[in-house]
């Protein structure tokens, strides 16, 4: 499994065209090959993190390649955020405590 971590800060001027591309960003990654699961969440200082696993490199790079994915970055970059680092991670070992 292949997990990102996604940390931002949103320009405030930003936050009504953001949350458009981020409503359909999240109808779509679902939809993608490879796609588990993504979860996101906002620290009380504004800073904010998702969370997005895929099966593997490949689907995760399908999802990086996907068309208005591409759209959404370059608007993140340009108009979004003022900040943002991403990781890539392998998942080395993973355990379960399920639920009853």
């Amino acid at each position: 499994m292949i997990v990102t971590v996604f940390r931002s800060r949103l320009r405030p001027e930003a936050a009504d065209e953001y949350m458009e591309w981020s409503a359909r960003m999240n109808a779509l990654a679902p939809m993608m090959p490879g796609y588990i699961s993504h979860k996101g969440f906002t620290a009380p200082d504004g800073e904010r993190v998702t969370i997005v696993e895929f099966e593997d490199e490949e689907s995760l790079r399908g999802w990086s390649h996907q068309s208005e994915h591409m759209e959404a970055k370059q608007k993140g970059r340009t108009s979004f955020y003022s900040e943002y680092r991403i990781q890539v991670c392998a998942v080395q070992r993973q355990s379960d405590f399920p639920k009853k």
